[in-house]
C-alpha cells in the first residue's frame, strides 16, 4: 500500500489555509450561512472560458469526429447567440433530450451562455414521460435527437410553453428527419440553426451571477414522480471544486496523480459511459473536464468489449460511471487481449459498490487506484469521496465529507428542522443522512411542499441511512426505503449485497423485501450468475450466514437471467424487481 504522507486533517489544514486556493469563506445564501469556497469561479461562464487554456487539445471525440476545446467554445458561442435569436431570455428553460453525443455538450454550454436555465432531460424516458419534464419545467426551446423527437411527438400539445424543438441527427453527415410540421412548435435542423460558426465569435454580453439558476435536473424517479432539483451556478461550482480539491489532497498525501513514468502532466482521457443528463454525467464529469482539459471520449452505446478497445486506442486514464460498468469491463472474455496501461483511475458513484470490486481493480489495474464517491442530485453530485489507499483501507465506506459540506446521523423520526446538539454520535449510531453545503440545490422546480418535506434551514434529508466512523468516514447503509425490517429487526441490503458480491459465482446482486405473513418482511436476493459458474441457492444463503448475522441471510433467491433493471443513476430498480418477483394477491 501506497506510504501515506499526510493524515486527511492535516491535508485539510494545509490546503484551506488563508491565501490557498482552497482557503474557504462564510456567507450568508437565502438567509442562511454556509462555508463556500472563497477562490472558486464566478459562473459556469466563467469555468468555461477556463477551458481556452487548452485550445489545441482534444476535448470531445465521438466515433471518427475530434473537436478540440478552441472549436467547441465557438460552437457554444454560437449557439447561445442562436438561442437568444430564438427567444430565449436569462432564466427561461432550455432543454437536452439526447443520447451522449457532441451536439448535447454544445447545446448545454450554449444554454449557460445564453443565461439559460438548462434541463438535462432523461433520454430513457417514454414519451409522456418526456412530455411531463418538458411541460413541468416551462421549457421554451428543446433540443433532441430524432429518436426523443419521435417519442415526444405526439405529446406536444401538451407541452404549452415549448416554442421551438431543435433536432439532432444520430446518423452523421445527414439531415435528420423532422417529420410533419407543428402548428404551434417548430420543428427544425440544429445544424441549419447553428449555420456558420465564425472564428471570432464571443459570448453573449449576458450578467450571471454566482446564485442564479443554472439546472434543473430530474431526480433518478426510483419512487414517485421525478422532482426537478433546482441548481444554481454555485451549486455546480462548489461540486468541481469538491472534485478538485479531493484529487489534490489525494495527490498531496499520497503522491502520484495524473503524470507519466518521467513525472510530466498528462492529459486526462475519460471514457463516457454514463449519461449526460445524469447529475454525475453532466456536472462532476462533463464540466469537471472541461475546467480541467480533459478528453472526453463518447461512444454510441455501452459495450464492454468496445470500451476495451477505446481505453486501448485513446490511452484512456479514467473510467467508471457506475460500479455495474466497471463490473462489465473487468468481466469481459477478452479483457487481457487489451493494452490498459494508461488507466490511472477506475472512480464511480451513484450505487453503492461491492468492497470485491476495490480488490479487483487494484490487482487487474497495478497503476490506476479505485475510488468511490456519494452525492445526489439534490446535492449537485459529489458530497464525499474515497480514493486511492483510503478507499483500499475502508472499501466499503464512500469517504468524508468535503470540508464545505456539513453532515449529520439524524434519528429517521427527529422532528427538528435542523441537527441539534444532542444527537446520539458514535461509529455504531445508524440514521438517515443530513447534509448540508453549498452544493445543495435551493428547491424542486414548482413543488413547495416536496421541498419543505425534504430541504430545512439549509439542511438536506437524504433518505439514505448511514453511520460514521470515528475519522469521520461515511457509511452507506441503506436507502430508507429499501431498508428490510424482518421480524423488527433492521436489515441493510448494502450489506447482504456485499456479502454476495464475495461469491465467485455472483456477477449482480439486489436485495428485496419479501412480504411475509408473521415476520412483516423476509430477505430476498436476485442474482445474476457470472458467465461460466454454476450456483445453487443453498450454497448463497450459506455463503451469507458465515458473514452476517441470522435474520439477514435471504431465505428466497430468485436467479435473474438478464441484466438487473437500473436507472440511468445505476441504481437497481427494486421495486421493479419486487412488483415482478413478489406480486400481491
Amino acid at each position: 500500500m501506497t506510504e501515506q504522507i499526510l493524515s486527511i486533517a492535516e491535508a485539510d489544514d494545509q490546503m484551506t489555509a488563508a491565501g490557498q486556493m482552497f482557503e474557504m469563506d462564510t456567507v450568508a445564501i437565502r438567509g442562511v450561512e454556509y462555508r463556500v469556497w472563497k477562490h472558486a469561479p464566478a459562473s459556469l461562464k466563467t469555468v468555461l472560458d477556463l477551458s481556452l487554456r487548452h485550445t489545441d487539445a482534444d476535448f470531445l471525440v465521438y466515433e471518427d469526429e475530434r473537436y478540440t476545446f478552441g472549436q467547441h467554445y465557438k460552437m457554444a458561442a454560437t449557439m447561445a447567440h442562436r438561442l437568444i435569436e430564438l427567444g430565449v431570455v436569462k432564466g427561461d428553460r432550455v432543454a437536452v433530450a439526447a443520447r451522449n453525443l457532441p451536439e448535447w455538450v454544445v447545446a448545454f454550454w450554449g444554454s449557460v451562455l445564453s443565461g439559460a436555465i438548462t434541463v438535462p432531460i432523461n433520454a430513457w424516458w417514454t414519451g409522456e414521460e418526456l412530455a411531463y419534464g418538458l411541460s413541468d419545467s416551462g421549457t421554451k426551446v428543446a433540443i433532441v435527437d430524432e429518436a426523443r423527437l419521435e417519442r415526444i411527438r405526439p405529446h406536444l400539445d401538451e407541452i404549452p410553453e415549448l416554442e421551438t424543438i431543435l433536432v439532432i441527427t444520430e446518423h452523421r453527415g445527414q439531415k435528420p428527419e423532422l417529420g410533419a410540421a407543428h402548428a404551434r412548435i417548430a420543428i427544425r435542423d440544429f445544424n441549419e440553426v447553428m449555420g456558420t460558426v465564425a472564428d471570432d465569435v464571443a459570448a453573449p454580453a449576458v450578467e450571471i451571477d454566482t446564485d442564479d439558476d443554472a439546472t434543473i435536473f430530474y431526480t433518478s424517479g426510483t419512487t414517485g414522480r421525478p422532482k426537478g432539483a433546482v441548481g444554481t451556478h454555485r451549486n455546480a461550482i462548489t461540486n468541481l471544486m469538491n472534485l478538485i480539491f479531493s484529487g489534490q489532497r489525494s495527490t498531496l498525501r499520497f503522491g502520484g496523480g495524473n503524470v507519466d513514468d518521467k513525472g510530466e502532466s498528462i492529459q486526462n482521457a475519460y471514457l463516457l459511459n454514463i449519461p449526460l443528463f445524469h447529475a454525475t454525467g453532466c456536472l462532476a464529469v462533463m464540466i469537471a473536464n472541461t475546467a480541467s482539459g480533459g478528453k472526453l471520449v463518447m461512444s454510441h452505446h455501452f459495450d464492454a468489449g468496445q470500451a476495451l478497445a477505446l481505453i486501448q486506442n485513446e490511452k484512456i486514464t479514467t473510467f467508471g460511471g457506475v460500479p455495474t460498468i466497471a463490473m462489465q469491463i473487468l468481466d469481459h472474455p477478452d479483457f487481457e487481449q487489451f493494452d490498459t496501461s494508461s488507466v490511472k483511475s477506475v472512480s464511480y458513484g451513484g450505487a453503492p459498490a461491492p468492497p470485491e470490486l476495490v480488490r479487483r481493480i487494484r490487482a487487474t489495474f497495478p497503476g490506476g487506484q479505485p475510488g468511490n464517491g456519494y452525492g445526489l442530485t439534490e446535492t449537485s453530485a459529489a458530497v464525499a469521496l474515497n480514493s486511492g489507499p483510503d478507499y483500499v483501507a475502508k472499501p466499503d465506506s464512500c469517504g468524508p465529507a468535503i470540508p464545505v459540506c456539513d453532515v449529520a446521523i439524524v434519528p429517521e423520526d427527529y422532528e427538528g428542522d435542523e441537527p441539534g446538539a444532542d444527537l446520539p454520535k458514535g461509529p455504531d449510531v445508524t440514521g438517515e443522512l443530513w447534509i448540508k453545503g453549498p452544493n445543495v440545490v435551493r428547491c424542486y422546480w414548482n413543488k413547495p411542499e416536496e421541498t419543505a418535506k425534504t430541504f430545512t434551514k439549509g439542511w438536506l434529508r437524504s433518505g439514505d441511512v448511514a453511520r460514521i466512523d470515528e475519522d469521520g468516514f461515511i457509511y452507506i447503509v441503506d436507502r430508507a426505503k429499501d431498508m428490510i425490517i424482518r421480524g423488527g429487526e433492521n436489515v441493510y441490503s448494502v450489506e447482504v449485497e456485499g456479502a454476495l458480491f464475495e461469491h465467485p459465482a455472483v456477477a449482480d446482486a439486489a436485495v428485496i423485501g419479501v412480504p411475509h405473513p408473521v415476520l412483516g418482511e423476509e430477505v430476498g436476493a436476485v442474482i445474476v450468475v457470472r458467465p461460466g459458474h454454476k450456483v445453487e441457492a443453498e450454497e448463497l444463503m450459506k455463503h451469507v450466514a458465515a458473514r452476517l448475522a441470522k435474520f439477514s441471510v435471504p431465505t428466497h433467491i430468485f436467479f435473474y437471467d438478464q441484466p438487473l433493471p437500473r436507472n440511468p443513476a445505476g441504481k437497481i430498480l427494486k421495486r421493479q424487481l419486487r412488483d415482478e418477483l413478489c406480486p400481491k394477491p
